[in-house]
């Protein structure tokens, strides 16, 4: 399991960024974006060291307006409750997901 996820375009704002993934992922417009946190991403790529900063975000959809917009790279769209996401999930999924959980209950 994966969320969302893109990089900026050339000259790109950072909230247009994350509102064109948003469109071109899910086929809706954002209702509102927040900063939830960033943080250094340390991984593995078949022996080679990467180094990321990801910009983690909370985004706000009517989800009655979510549809798959990348089919070819998304196989199933669902809602989940925090306790219940399915497996197997994005290595990084955990920690950014406790980003945005602690945005959220701070609010």
């Amino acid at each position: 399991m994966d969320c969302g996820a893109g990089a900026l375009e050339f000259g790109e704002d950072i909230e247009a960024a994350v509102r064109r993934e948003i469109r071109e992922e899910y086929g809706t417009e954002p209702e509102e974006v927040v900063l939830a946190a960033t943080t250094n991403v340390l991984r593995d790529n078949n022996g080679t060291p990467t180094h990321w900063v990801a910009l983690i975000h909370a985004v706000r959809v009517n989800p009655e307006l979510v549809k798959n917009g990348d089919p070819e790279k998304i196989d199933d769209l669902g809602w989940f409750a925090p306790d219940q996401l399915p497996e197997p999930m994005h290595s990084m999924l955990e920690k950014h997901f406790a980003f945005v959980r602690h945005l959220i209950e701070s609010r």
